[in-house]
């Protein structure tokens, strides 16, 4: 996973509340189970007509925001069901940091685990962020993880809180495989262990592996 420290980028104002999975990934593109290649149906049923020619007017599709890293959006962001592919579709479109009031449990924690920095702020934090990412190509912000930080396009600044771990795992660019990938010695030490002093369990595996 790729380690997040500071990202400097266009935010892209999406002044909608309770937007579910099913609007940030449609159920036709979950399909595969690679975490690349999703960005094309990012928001599809809100990017593209039945024809699929883009609707000009959806805030992606606006040339200002096209290559937008940041969302700044409204409550409840990321409900519905728990489509791992919602992350990984923001993340294959290039954004790396949602700004809400509030996220879906399920969501929030799937976004630390790909990579992507959700950030929860108050109401009115919220409304001063919005009206900076409608300023289309001068709505730049820069997030600071270590600093805990947003800068505005004007020098301003907001502080937003973060779960420690989650901030540090971020930083290491580090899931969950990665994160037991360090404990790998003693993984390894407690099988030598077992193996000696129960092998019955070891001789047990390896029958039920010849058996499959």
């Amino acid at each position: 996973m790729e380690k997040f420290t500071t990202l400097t980028g266009i935010a892209a104002p999406l002044a909608v509340e309770n937007v579910d999975t099913d609007m940030i990934i449609p159920k036709q593109f979950l399909k595969t189970i690679k975490r690349t290649g999703l960005g094309g149906g990012l928001f599809y049923e809100h990017r593209f007509d039945e024809q699929g020619k883009e609707i000009e007017d959806f805030v992606l599709n606006r040339a200002a925001y096209r290559e937008a890293k940041i969302l700044v959006t409204g409550e409840n962001f990321g409900c519905g069901s728990s489509r791992e592919h919602a992350p990984w579709a923001l993340l294959d479109f290039g954004i790396r940091c949602i700004i809400a009031p509030s996220f879906a449990d399920i969501f929030h924690n799937n976004c630390f685990k790909n990579g992507i920095l959700p950030i929860t702020l108050p109401r009115d934090e919220m409304d001063k962020l919005m009206e900076d990412a409608e300023r289309g190509a001068n709505a730049t912000l820069t997030v600071d993880l270590e600093a805990q930080t947003i800068m505005g396009p004007d020098g301003g600044s907001i502080s937003f809180e973060i779960d420690p771990f989650n901030k540090q795992c971020l930083l290491e660019g580090h899931d969950d495989i990665a994160l037991t990938l360090k404990r790998k010695d003693k993984i390894e030490a407690f099988e030598a262990d077992q193996k000696h002093s129960q092998p019955w369990q070891w001789t047990e595996r390896m029958q039920e592996g010849g058996k499959q």
